[in-house]
């Protein structure tokens, strides 16, 4: 009998136990949970408007009953609802049944008329048409802004009486009054000229497609004009029909014509267009324009070519006469940013420099005189949020905690009384409320999915969690996550750069893992920061239960860590950041648990790019790679990022043909696996065929694919999935188990 009940007290201890286990026992990560199921999507908030009165907000919210979205009122210090402004279900326009689906909403001035976009058309990274519609809210009217054919960029005048947009490389502004609709030029042509909108190179380089701007009074429009004529035309072929169709566009590449560019205003009253003086050097850019607080005084942005000389010029609305108020130079190139402010005391304006060797802010006085340097010390002010002049508040993102890290900080404008607004650790990202009484902080950390809070201005205090993304984290809880860990290295020069790394969670330090850097590397980029990684910190941790370390190291060239540590890569791109990446290849080939025999590399864009120099330029040290959309030379790419880095191929063609992989190919070692989109506008998959030319000259053996019509994304559809399972078997066969047999395809 005893016996009985021990053998019965130990089958219950171990069924105990195999509960446990099983409890225990978590789920591997796979490639179409994190592609095609998206069990793993982090929430946000979206569309979010903060109103005139800084107590309320609006946001579009689904309802999921009419199948719509209702514009919804809350209340900041409750982050309650307060009213529904618009039902979605009421949106039907004349003559119609069913409502409009509304992609984006805009309040006017006033808050009594909505601008919503529907139907919306993306043409390139910045850009879209779309259908726009007029709501009125006192008499839930519901407008048509034109029936000419869809529109960009419409804009609600400050005085809300008016709409101005673009089309067909045309302005135009609608009274909304009587809706009577008067085009302000004539002469575009696609191709060829275009009016209130940007270029391609613009869009992608300069980071703004809307190319037009009411004055504040609502009275004037200044806006650009692009005159492409001598710019040459890259062609593509888009295929699915029977016959592809060509679709032709002008890409001017590096030392190549750019457009001439013009900025005029158009008065409303009179109909008169004006043109501004900027001066008679022909080959220029114009990388901003913007009002000051004077109804008549537009501030307008010059630069150089080689983009390191910046002017900052005021025009006279009315004559075109413009003054050059503040002139800044620099021995390699100037980024711009939307930092330029004007004070409403209509004397003093914000601008950012890093002539101190980093990125701060300083206050000017209207004729370029400098006040003084408003933020100092050994970091980056990341971003410029904002300006309280009733409070003598600036709010800005800084590195200052560490270049990993972005924090919201304030600052009186004499410099003092500064306050870290953001406690914790990790990446904030912040919208702040016209009345800079309130801000929403996005926030995420390395291994922490994102979150969004509510906080007062003054002091940082959370008012409420909008949203804290439990559903993900309990999701996440069910799988087996490696944490990403962080770490230094220096190279033999005595650089110290940063990386960060992800070991398999079932780690032994007594064995030897693959290894595949991840690499993007370009001027002023990072991957390695304490954020949140989305699917590819997913896809990381497919990789990782299948044996992998990934490794990312930031090289020389890199941002938030000042400008001689950014800039040292000028006129030699390439050259200097893949030497780190070689480096940082060797280092972790000598950590005790790394198989130096397998270590492989990855990247997109430049990061391709790089991954191409690595095979061909690091003498053996990675087994394989995979580059994806990669540039293959510098002289394919376009001109303003281009010459901004290494100046035009007429003055610097060492720097081109020196750094380019095609130089390199007859030393390729390792495998590599190619990957290109051929409806790629901006990394053109000339690259890839230029790549693979070379190699097939210098009779190396790799691999290659593309994606038929894909831009440089590589995205839409099963795209992604197809694309990172290709990827996986690739580093199966060449990096996990190089040596085992039939591992060619």
């Amino acid at each position: 009998m005893q016996i009985k009940l021990k053998t019965n007290l130990l089958a219950a201890v171990l069924l105990c136990f195999a509960f446990v286990a099983q409890a225990q026992q978590k789920k591997d990560i796979t490639l179409e949970d994190i592609y095609r199921d998206g069990t793993f999507r982090a929430q946000s908030v979206y569309g979010v408007n903060w109103m005139k009165d800084g107590q309320f907000y609006s946001s579009q919210v689904p309802d999921e009953q009419n199948k719509v979205y209702d514009i919804v009122k809350y209340n900041v210090t409750t982050g309650q609802p307060v009213s529904t402004i618009i039902e979605g279900e009421n949106l039907i326009p004349a003559g119609g049944s069913t409502p409009i689906q509304f992609d984006d909403y805009t309040f006017s001035s006033d808050e009594q008329k909505v601008l919503f976009a529907t139907e919306s058309e993306q043409i390139y990274r910045r850009s879209s048409k779309a259908d726009f519609y007029i709501y009125d809210i006192p008499t839930k009217k519901l407008t048509k802004l034109s029936d000419g054919g869809k529109q960009l960029y419409a804009s609600f005048s400050p005085d809300a009486n008016r709409v101005a947009f673009a089309r067909e490389n045309n302005m135009f502004v609608v009274d909304l009054s009587n809706m009577q609709e008067t085009q302000i030029t004539a002469d575009g042509k696609f191709n060829s000229i275009i009016n209130g909108y940007a270029d391609w190179v613009y869009e992608e380089e300069f980071s703004f497609a809307k190319g037009f701007a009411w004055s504040p009074d609502g009275k004037k429009i200044a806006f650009y004009t692009f005159d492409e004529a001598n710019v040459p035309e890259f062609n593509m072929q888009m295929w699915g029909d029977l016959y592809p169709q060509d679709y032709k566009f002008k890409y001017p590449k590096a030392g190549e014509a750019n457009s001439a560019v013009k900025v005029s205003v158009y008065d409303v009253a009179s109909g008169k267009t004006v043109k501004m003086d900027t001066g008679n050097e022909a080959d220029i850019y114009i990388p901003r324009i913007k009002w000051t607080n004077n109804p008549n005084l537009l501030s307008i942005q010059k630069m150089n070519r080689l983009q390191n000389t910046l002017e900052i010029l005021h025009a006279n609305a009315t004559t075109g006469k413009a003054d050059v108020v503040l002139k800044e130079t620099d021995k390699a190139y100037i980024d711009i940013t939307d930092d330029l402010t004007y004070l409403n005391d209509g004397k003093n304006f914000i601008h950012s420099s890093e002539k101190d060797g980093y990125n701060h802010l300083y206050l000017y006085n209207m004729n370029g005189k400098l006040v003084r340097q408003i933020t100092n010390g050994n970091w980056e002010v990341s971003s410029y949020v904002g300006y309280d002049e009733k409070n003598d508040r600036l709010y800005y993102m800084s590195t200052e905690v560490s270049p990993l890290d972005r924090h919201l900080y304030s600052i009186s404008s004499k410099g003092k009384s500064k306050k870290r607004l953001t406690d914790e650790a990790g990446t904030h990202r912040v919208n702040m409320s016209n009345d800079f009484k309130y801000y929403l902080d996005y926030h995420s950390a390395a291994n922490v999915p994102p979150t969004v809070n509510l906080h007062t201005a003054k002091d940082g205090k959370l008012i409420k969690v909008l949203e804290d993304n439990q559903k993900l984290k309990n999701t996440l809880a069910q799988y087996d996550i490696a944490e990403q860990e962080f770490f230094t290295m220096n190279t033999t020069d005595g650089t110290q750069l940063n990386g960060w790394m992800i070991k398999p969670s079932d780690f032994d330090p007594n064995k030897r893992y693959p290894v595949l850097m991840f690499v993007y590397g370009g001027p002023g980029s990072q991957t390695v920061t304490n954020s949140w990684g989305g699917n590819n910190y997913l896809w990381y941790q497919v990789l990782a239960d299948k044996g992998v370390m990934v490794v990312s190291v930031d090289n020389r060239g890199t941002g938030a860590r000042g400008a001689e540590f950014k800039k040292v890569t000028y006129a030699n791109l390439g050259k200097y950041e893949i030497e780190d990446q070689i480096e940082a290849a060797k280092w972790l080939g000598n950590q005790p648990y790394v198989d130096k025999d397998r270590i492989g590399i990855w990247g997109h864009s430049f990061g391709g790019y790089m991954t191409l120099l690595g095979l061909t330029k690091g003498d053996g040290i990675f087994r394989a790679g995979i580059s994806v959309a990669p540039v293959t030379n510098w002289r394919f790419y376009d001109s303003i990022y281009t010459e901004r880095y290494l100046k035009t191929p007429q003055e610097n063609a060492a720097g081109y043909d020196q750094n380019s992989p095609l130089s390199f190919a007859d030393q390729l070692q390792g495998d590599l696996l190619l990957i290109h989109g051929t409806g790629d506008d901006n990394v053109h998959f000339q690259n890839a065929v230029a790549m693979q030319d070379a190699l097939i000259d210098a009779d190396k053996q790799f691999e290659s694919f593309y994606y038929p019509n894909r831009n440089h994304g590589i995205y839409g559809g099963n795209t992604y999935m197809h694309r990172f399972k290709m990827m996986t078997d690739f580093l199966e066969r060449k990096l996990i188990n190089p040596d085992a047999k039939n591992n060619q395809l």
